[in-house]
């Protein structure tokens, strides 16, 4: 056990992470994480596994070595613009689109400073899963 709060946030370290039943390599495969760097809540822990999900709620019991505290959002909303300051009149920088993986920079109550394809800006937290609402990183 880590003693780290849950639920929380991690992403995928590798390319390929098997979600299992449960927590062993003897319980049955029940879905295959594909994307390095996503994001997944940790839900459960037990020994060297962690129960993980999606943003849809798809998972299961992963090993911790498949996964990083290095913290990541997924882009929810059909488009978010990446703006120079957190301000919603602030310049657009840039545009992601659904399902991009960004990495977090900082984030405020309300909005995060991220990263992808090295592109930088601040996008509002209600484009993104991977952050809780209120959520503070520095």
């Amino acid at each position: 056990m880590t003693r780290l709060p849950l639920p929380r946030f991690v992403t995928l370290k590798t390319d390929e992470g098997n979600a299992r039943r449960g927590p062993g390599l003897s319980h049955r495969i029940d879905w295959v994480f594909k994307r390095a760097g996503m994001p997944l809540r940790v839900t459960a822990e037990y020994e060297n596994w962690r129960r993980v999900e999606d943003q849809e709620g798809l998972g299961g019991w992963v090993h911790y070595s498949l996964l990083s505290g290095v913290r990541s959002v997924l882009i929810q909303a059909e488009q978010a613009e990446f703006r120079a300051a957190p301000d919603s009149t602030a310049e657009v920088v840039v545009r992601a689109e659904r399902n991009v993986i960004a990495r977090i920079l900082q984030c405020t109550p309300d909005w995060c400073r991220l990263t992808a394809d090295g592109e930088r800006g601040w996008v509002s937290k209600a484009a993104l899963w991977g952050v809780d609402p209120e959520e503070v990183i520095e």
